[in-house]
């Protein structure tokens, strides 16, 4: 059984999906998904490399060889599916894990499957994002163009975006790698809804896959997503990106 605090988080973590769609948010430049929600400019400005002040020049070479893998190998990848550990830290220090599958395809289809503490579903069918607690009697729904939950970056991982255009500044951050060897790379989005302020991307960078994915937020919250098991390419139908709700749900536009 989850105690208080834990429910009382849940609430806290429900309520905020849900208040970010129902506020319709503008707007995945996604590194991960801002790629698809931050708006994609027209115009591909020169992008410069910013390095943290005590970066060397192999630093720089290898910041630039892995910009150019994680472009070079997510631009044609045609679907991802994985385990994902998501966790939450408020700007009021509370926080919470939640733990499930996520499957991606191109063109900016996902799904998001929780299966702890609390069973909810996420899917964005290309066009449109459904929100779903099971066992409540509302879907939301929203355009995926006006969404900034934190599961739109991801999108990035299927050639959204590009990221020399989508971000301003790209670094080698200071954060320590969950993982002995991976690189931990800051990434400053361009233009971005107003929640969005900053990502980091943990990635391999032999295979230049990205396994932690980081979203900080204007007000203080952070979001940290873990993946692991991945597949690439698995076959994936398009059915599995149609929101198909239980007998006696109703689906409420998000507005």
């Amino acid at each position: 059984m989850l105690s208080s605090t834990s429910s009382g988080a849940s609430s806290l973590v429900a309520r905020t999906f849900s208040n970010r769609i129902l506020a319709a948010l503008g707007g995945f430049a996604c590194l991960f998904l801002l790629i698809g929600v931050l708006p994609i400019s027209t115009v591909r400005p020169a992008f410069a490399l910013a390095l943290h002040p005590t970066a060397t020049q192999d630093n720089a070479q290898l910041l630039s060889a892995v910009i150019a893998g994680l472009q070079r190998k997510y631009s044609r990848m045609q679907s991802i599916a994985a385990d994902f550990s998501q966790s939450y830290i408020g700007s009021d220090g509370r926080s919470f894990v939640e733990r499930g599958r996520l499957i991606l395809k191109r063109p900016g289809k996902a799904r998001w499957d929780y299966v702890e503490p609390e069973k909810k579903i996420f899917i964005s069918d290309g066009r449109n994002i459904y929100f779903y607690v099971i066992g409540d009697r509302e879907a939301l729904r929203s355009s995926i163009r006006e969404s900034t939950d934190p599961q739109i970056p991801f999108l990035f991982l299927l050639g959204r975006g590009d990221l020399r255009r989508d971000f301003s500044r790209i670094e080698i951050a200071g954060e320590a790698a969950i993982r002995r060897n991976d690189l931990v790379l800051l990434l400053v989005p361009r233009k971005a809804p107003e929640e969005f302020r900053q990502l980091l991307a943990e990635v391999d960078p032999e295979s230049f896959t990205v396994i932690r994915l980081v979203i900080f937020q204007r007000n203080g919250t952070r979001m940290s997503f873990v993946l692991s098991n991945m597949r690439e390419n698995p076959s994936v139908t398009n059915d599995e990106f149609k929101f198909n709700p239980p007998a006696g749900v109703k689906i409420r536009p998000a507005i």
